[in-house]
């Protein structure tokens, strides 16, 4: 791949790329996004790549997460990005595109619970069409946990059905049987989907990037509808509730439609290391779907990322990177009640 910088544009001077390549992924809940990411920033070789990290919920995990190096340049929105069109990506694209360093590509994560259209419709059906090249739209898809229970979910269709290559990810823990259900499914909501078979989001980067896949032509009836509803984007009526929070703990709910909340908790107390696996495995109400966090035992010198899709959940320990220690959790699912679960998680701090 090579270097894709341009001339400054006559009209607009503080803009010094021009048809910079953006990689979209998506996919459902604990598909596999972040760890996909890492494994860009890990074998990107000597290319720079611009992030952009968008959170369902509060506490921004993800980018906590990512591989960062000197030479990695991150810009992090954790705001909503799911308004028809958003003027919060476009303001976080622009940045990167007024930087005076080389950028050779851009990468966007959705959030698991994200419908893919407006992302690409804010690509294609603003400004930002003429500095920007919509390369290819990645979804994953968690082939352990997928099943029809996704499909409770109107993202979890739409994240398929918008995606240019699929990657059917965690194989290691399913059979063939399965796999090949999982692709004639996927081949039936998408004709002609490209999908790769993936574990742990180990993928060679000329596979998914600098592909060109995302056929922009078919979108503009899309962005023809969305012109017509919203006839600047600075003044579209989309609102977003940002609730007031206290010190331990948030409550986000802008996707009431798909009946998903995210509940975050933060404090800078130790959890006791047993209380807190008794809480996973006995008390945790059954519809959290996903929950992910950085956390803080009393007995342990190391910082613990805590990921839990389903029914599965891992913990792994490694060093701090921050002189603070804290818990830092975030649930993902329909239906919480977030007392109870402020409730059930307080009993597990010393």
């Amino acid at each position: 791949m090579t270097q894709l910088t341009a001339p400054k544009s006559d009209i607009i001077p503080n803009i010094p790329k021009r048809g910079m390549p953006v990689t979209i992924i998506t996919g459902f809940l604990g598909s596999g996004k972040t760890t996909l990411l890492n494994q860009i920033l890990k074998n990107k070789d000597n290319l720079k790549v611009a992030v952009l990290v968008n959170e369902f919920g509060d506490i921004n995990i993800d980018s906590q997460l990512l591989i960062s190096t000197d030479d990695d340049m991150m810009e992090l929105s954790n705001g909503c990005i799911c308004c028809t069109v958003n003027d919060g990506l476009v303001d976080a694209v622009y940045r990167v595109l007024e930087r005076d360093e080389r950028v050779d590509y851009m990468v966007i994560e959705t959030t698991g619970v994200a419908d893919p259209l407006p992302i690409i419709l804010t690509f294609l059906g603003t400004e930002l069409r003429d500095f920007t090249n919509v390369d290819s739209i990645i979804t994953l898809v968690d082939a352990e946990a997928f099943n029809s229970e996704h499909f409770q979910s109107e993202a979890a269709l739409k994240q398929i059905t918008y995606g240019d290559i699929i990657l059917l990810n965690k194989t290691d823990l399913v059979g063939e049987e399965k796999l090949l259900e999982l692709e004639s499914f996927i081949q039936d909501n998408k004709v002609g989907a490209k999908i790769l078979r993936t574990s742990y989001g180990k993928v060679a980067l000329p596979l998914i990037l600098d592909v060109d896949l995302t056929p922009k032509d078919e979108y503009s009836s899309l962005i023809e509808e969305d012109s017509h509803e919203h006839h600047h984007h600075h003044d579209h009526d989309h609102h977003h509730e940002h609730h007031d929070h206290g010190h331990h703990h948030h409550h986000s709910n802008h996707l009431e439609n798909d009946g998903f909340v995210s509940i975050s908790f933060q404090t800078d107390k130790p959890f006791d290391v047993h209380k807190f696996e008794t809480f996973l495995n006995e008390t945790m109400p059954e519809n959290v779907f996903r929950a992910k966090g950085i956390l803080w035992f009393s007995d342990s010198e190391l910082r613990h990322i805590f990921q839990l899709s389903g029914p599965r959940y891992q913990l792994d320990a490694d060093v701090w990177t921050t002189e603070k220690r804290q818990n830092q959790l975030v649930f993902i699912g329909r239906d919480l009640q977030r007392e109870e679960i402020y409730s059930q998680i307080n009993d597990c701090l010393l």
